[in-house]
């Protein structure tokens, strides 16, 4: 059986056996994870990356915990589904987990809306109880590089130096649970309102990590200075020196992953990636 169509038949199954009957499968997404809408209101996440660099599903229960919290304490996310147990369920030899189907709104979101929701997310996320590996994005990203031969020799190693040295500097600042890839990408606007989605790289870190997260592309590579100063002014004060540290780390983060989030790059991606190689050359 083709593997897109196991994991298919591994989130029927399994919504099957806990009594909701699939009456659609709507493909919503298909890469490393498969995203299904099974039910009016039933949405599968089926992870299908085996080979990739993150292995294991320590990270998943990582994410549906996380996300559980979140749920359960109000926080403006798109909610796990309520009609089965939280799990994460693995069937097949599929990690799945089930969210509640929302809809999208063909609206911009408003940048004081992003600073807020993010605000309110580390808010709730004070208060997880589990332990989150500290940095542990950036502790990957410094593995992969060490492991595979990506980029030429002078970025690999420029590279690598970027991340010790956030891992570095970075220790020394509180940390608490972030969200780890809070991008526009995870943010969904909703006739709910704004939610935040896709927490499978939560970790534990300062909170400016999310903040650089969210701005870098609008200050960097748009120089959309408007939507930045909203988004910061609506969340708040942050520490400048780990923000401008954490500006650094994602650049360098986002790099050493591009061969595995775009191993066909279109000529915007591509174009990207050499300006955010080149910024963090001239750093």
């Amino acid at each position: 059986m083709h593997t897109t169509e196991l994991a298919i038949r591994a989130a029927r199954e399994t919504a099957l056996a806990h009594g909701i009957t699939p009456d659609r499968c709507d493909i919503l997404q298909n890469g490393s994870t498969l995203v299904l809408r099974l039910t009016d209101t039933l949405v599968a996440r089926v992870v299908q990356d085996r080979d990739g660099p993150r292995q294991g599903t320590d990270w998943f229960a990582r994410e549906n915990a996380i996300a559980l919290h979140l749920t359960q304490n109000g926080a403006p996310v798109i909610p796990l589904h309520s009609g089965l147990p939280p799990g994460p369920h693995e069937h097949l030899g599929y990690p799945i987990n089930f969210w509640e189907f929302v809809t999208r709104i063909d609206l911009e979101p408003d940048p004081r809306e992003i600073g807020l929701t993010l605000r309110k997310c580390h808010e709730v996320m004070k208060t997880f109880p589990q332990p989150l590996p500290r940095l542990a994005i950036i502790s990957e990203s410094v593995a992969i590089l060490n492991d595979r031969s990506l980029f030429e020799a002078s970025t690999q190693e420029m590279l690598r130096q970027h991340l010790q040295t956030s891992l570095e500097v970075l220790a020394a600042y509180p940390q608490q649970p972030l969200h780890g890839d809070a991008h526009a990408g995870n943010l969904m606007n909703t006739t709910r309102g704004l939610l935040w989605t896709d927490w499978e790289d939560t970790f534990a870190g300062p909170v400016e990590w999310d903040v650089a997260s969210i701005i870098w592309n609008a200050l960097i590579l748009d120089e959309d200075h408007a939507t930045v100063s909203a988004i910061r002014e609506a969340y708040g004060p942050v520490d400048e020196i780990a923000l401008q540290q954490c500006l650094v780390a994602r650049a360098a983060v986002i790099t050493a992953w591009y061969p595995f989030l775009y191993p066909n790059p279109n000529a915007d991606r591509q174009d990207k990636l050499r300006r955010r190689i080149e910024w963090l050359a001239a750093r």
